[in-house]
């Protein structure tokens, strides 16, 4: 296992270890969308990271795709994440919020009966949303105009800014899963013509533009990316995933980022293709794997050199201590699903240190 313990160099930050924390949505944020007590204790119970990548987080106002997942967008939710961030650093951790706009996942009981909003007018099929009001279906998204993607942009830049108020050691900019970014991406959501459809150059253009935004604010050595091009997750395909990352990981050495966060696979094992070759093979910067992979796994990744650093999500959401039970071969305590999204502290903060 010593090549997950191998200090890594990840564009500003040298990190101890090769063991990183995924975001993970937990809904654990108080009324308003704001960072609390339990999500300082949280995270900081996890610092022994490399690296933690806190969870998706509301770029901007009214975009609300999980009932209490936290927001960036005004001054007491930066206070919230300020003590989250002071207490992590306490612990020694390092840590980098992950910027996010729900798009089409997004859902009108959510966000004061706002209309969702997309790249083109497709719903999400065949799965349902947890609202105040208990699961409901999606529903059909507006498609955005052209002239409405400077605002976007500006939003991701606004979360940005508030993310270094807040004591954040970076951001990661969610291009994965269905959401917005993404949902521009694949050429299964994104049926529009013009600038901001069609070839791949046009799909990725909101991606990069928020991309050259975030990097403004931080400097790009201080900026991940977290991609998952084979993801069928929010309903999403592409006919080329393993194009569009090839395509990706080329243009993405313009930006000299922290990282590339890659997902690996499907949740659903619906699409299949190896997208982290092409992504090694044509992204020059450090690349961070992610999704199933055990720690011995993880090692061997990195010892051959098709990774740089594994990113850990439901082990580290049952241990906070994951690298020294790895280090010590100790036992992994298993994880709960039943309490991934529900409040208060029971499979949140309560399990189990090694002893």
């Amino acid at each position: 296992m010593s090549a997950l313990f191998q200090p890594l160099q990840a564009g500003a930050l040298l990190l101890p270890n090769r063991i990183l924390m995924a975001p993970l949505t937990r809904c654990r944020a108080e009324d308003g969308h704001i960072p609390g007590e339990l999500m300082a204790i949280h995270y900081a119970q996890r610092a022994s990271a490399g690296l933690l990548i806190a969870e998706a987080t509301m770029a901007i106002e009214g975009n609300s795709a999980f009932w209490h997942e936290p927001g960036i967008h005004n001054a007491a939710q930066v206070a919230g994440w300020k003590k989250v961030t002071d207490t992590v650093h306490k612990a020694g951790g390092r840590i980098f919020l992950q910027i996010w706009h729900g798009g089409r996942a997004c859902h009108p009981l959510l966000n004061n009966g706002a209309q969702p909003v997309a790249p083109s007018a497709l719903p999400i099929r065949n799965d349902e949303v947890h609202t105040p009001e208990g699961k409901k279906p999606y529903v059909t998204p507006r498609e955005l105009r052209d002239d409405e993607l400077p605002a976007i942009v500006a939003g991701f830049r606004h979360a940005a800014e508030n993310a270094k108020a807040a004591g954040f050691d970076g951001v990661e900019v969610h291009g994965a899963n269905g959401y917005l970014l993404d949902e521009f991406l694949r050429d299964g959501s994104n049926t529009r013509s013009g600038p901001y459809g069609g070839p791949v150059e046009n799909r990725a253009r909101l991606l990069l533009e928020v991309l050259d935004a975030v990097t403004d604010v931080w400097g790009g050595d201080r900026v991940g990316l977290r991609l998952s091009p084979l993801n069928s997750f929010n309903d999403m395909a592409d006919s080329d995933p393993v194009g569009l990352i090839t395509w990706l990981a080329t243009r993405l050495n313009d930006y000299k980022l922290a990282y590339l966060h890659l997902m690996r696979g499907d949740f659903f094992g619906l699409q299949k293709g190896d997208v982290l070759t092409p992504a090694r093979q044509h992204y020059k910067g450090v690349l961070i794997g992610n999704m199933g992979y055990t720690p011995a796994e993880a090692a061997n990744a990195i010892e051959s050199g098709q990774l740089d650093a594994v990113a850990f999500g439901t082990a580290f959401l049952a241990n906070p201590d994951l690298p020294a039970r790895i280090k010590a071969g100790a036992q992994l305590n298993s994880p709960n699903p039943d309490t991934f999204y529900s409040p208060g502290a029971e499979g949140y903060t309560d399990y189990p240190f090694m002893h």
